[in-house]
Formats: C-alpha cells, structure tokens, sequence
C-alpha cells in the first residue's frame, strides 16, 4: 500500500510517499526505513523502487522528494544543498518517529548513489538512525571537487560567486545538467556513469517529469564544501552495509565508507552490476533487496509487537 503524504523541513512541505507493508496493522509497531535518491532523482525512481520492495518484506519505508526539487517545496527551485538534504533525511526520521505504528527505536536509512552519501552524512549526528545502507554510494562533494587542483577549485567559486550576483540583481539562473540530454551530447569520450545516467535518467525507463536533469550552477559553492565521510571514523558507530556492484566507476566512495568505519560493517559486492545497473535492473536489485532485508531484519530487529 503507498500513501502520499507529507511533512515539514523547517517551512518547507515535503512530499513523501508512505509504502505499507501487506497486511498492515495500524495497531502493531513496525520498523521503518528512510530511502534517500540520488541527486537530480525524484521518489518515483530508484527510491521509490527500493522503499516498495522494502515494504514487501515488512517495513514501513518513507521515499521522498529532496526539499526545493520534484514535489517537495523550497525555492529556489532545482537546488542541490547537500546540508539541507541531509536534513532532509533528519526530517523524515521526525516524521516517521512520530507515526503511531512506528518502533521509534527501529528506525534505518537506505541511499541511492548521492543519497547514499546523504544517508551516511545524517548518520553521522543522527543517533534516531540505528542503521544506514548503502547502494553505489557517492560522497558528492568528493566527486565534484574530484582531481582538480585548489586554483581550479577556487575559480569555480569565483564564477559561482559572481553568478549569484548576477541573480541578485535580476539575472536569469544558470543551470547545469545532471547527465547528457540527448545521444547527440555525447561521444567517445562521455563516462560510463553519465552514458549510464542518460539510459536511466532521460528514456522511458525511469524519465519522470518532476527529474528535470538541472541543477543550479550556484549550487556548486556548497558542493564544494561538502563531506560525506569526514566524521565517520569519529561518529558513525551505527551498523553500516555498504552494497556495490562489482563493474560500479564509483566503488571508490563505497570502498572509502567501508574503511574509514569503525563501527559493525559490512560491504556486498554484486558480481557484474555498474552503478545505475543498481538503480532497477531486477537481477541486481533483488539480490540487494535480499542482502537488505537481512541487514535491517537483523539490526532494526525485525519483529512487530
């Protein structure tokens, strides 16, 4: 059963979808897991997807929309702050610790690519999160700062900064694409992810009209600044599964997560999958669905009262 609802970040109202599982009781305590979807995703995706089959096994799941994108309120619109959409995450742990029918001390969180590092990031602070898991997971700022050196980095922000002037002063936004729009922006040279991400994103396997493949150039500033992983050594002490197809160009991030824990930990390879293979192909997702089930039956302690 999918429910739509909503709730509160700051000012903002959020747009979520409910998933319950069969045979839902509201007069029983569930366990419950938060889905978090990459950047320029929206819950009718990959989120949305791995908060159903969840749900098929027991758990209430919450897949929502990032504040200021999709359904979700919050203007400007189309951008990406990694420190609200961490809040984000904290919000829908308030949400669903406030349903009846929720255990408040079973409460986890799943990401997807950039929401697995949104995932791990509100972990971190987030003692309500008993456990975290990870599917072709992403440190986003790690990725946009990527190997490009400190000059480089700061004449971005140079531009980002005389771009937000711009707008202040009545200027048009300047957008930037998430992946390539059309087969015709690309050639021998595009990444495998971003070809990936096109296959996904922009044909009729997963398009959807609210994942606009845009995202505001100034959200770059505070792109920049973000980490997924610089507290996990010192907070992250919350069991933690890190799932990774074997082919992923982003295992990095996963490999890195992994490592720098030092709390239980876990990580599951899936032989032959790429990143976005991850995402919705089913022989990937059920084996990731399965190795999920486990993972938060065994530490959300899956049993209903």
């Amino acid at each position: 059963m999918r429910k739509t609802v909503s709730f509160k970040h700051n000012q903002i109202n959020m747009a979520g979808h409910l998933y319950l599982p069969e045979g839902f009781d509201e007069n029983k305590l569930y366990p419950a897991v938060v889905s978090v979807h990459p950047g320029g995703g929206v819950k009718e995706q990959t989120a949305g997807l791995y908060a159903a089959k969840l749900s098929d096994q027991g758990f209430v799941t919450l897949a929502f929309d990032a504040s200021h994108q999709g359904d979700s309120g919050g203007e400007p619109r189309l951008l990406e702050d990694p420190y609200a959409r961490v809040e984000d995450v904290r919000c829908a742990v308030d949400y669903l610790s406030a349903l009846r029918f929720v255990d408040q001390e079973k409460i986890g969180v799943l990401g997807i690519c950039a929401g697995g590092g949104y995932a791990v990031a509100a972990a971190q602070t987030e003692r309500r999160i008993k456990a975290v898991a990870t599917v072709s997971a992403i440190d986003i700022g790690a990725m946009f700062r990527g190997e490009e050196s400190i000059e480089t980095q700061l004449q971005t922000l140079e531009a980002v900064a005389k771009q937000r002037t711009a707008e202040a002063n009545g200027a048009e936004a300047h957008l930037l694409n998430w992946a390539p729009d059309t087969l015709e922006d690309m050639d021998e040279h595009t990444p495998v992810l971003m070809r990936e991400a096109y296959g996904y994103y922009r044909t009729p396997r997963a398009q959807h009209p609210n994942s606009t493949n845009r995202f505001l150039f100034t959200s770059v500033g505070k792109l920049l600044s973000f980490s997924a992983s610089s507290q996990i050594s010192t907070y992250l002490t919350q069991p933690m599964l890190v799932i990774v197809g074997t082919e992923a160009d982003t295992r990095v991030y996963s490999d890195q997560f992994y490592a720098l824990s030092n709390g239980p930990k876990e990580m599951f390879l899936v032989e032959g999958a790429t990143h976005i293979a991850m995402y919705d192909i089913p022989k990937y997702v059920g084996q990731a669905v399965t190795k999920l089930t486990d993972f938060f039956g065994q530490n959300l302690k899956n049993s209903t009262k």
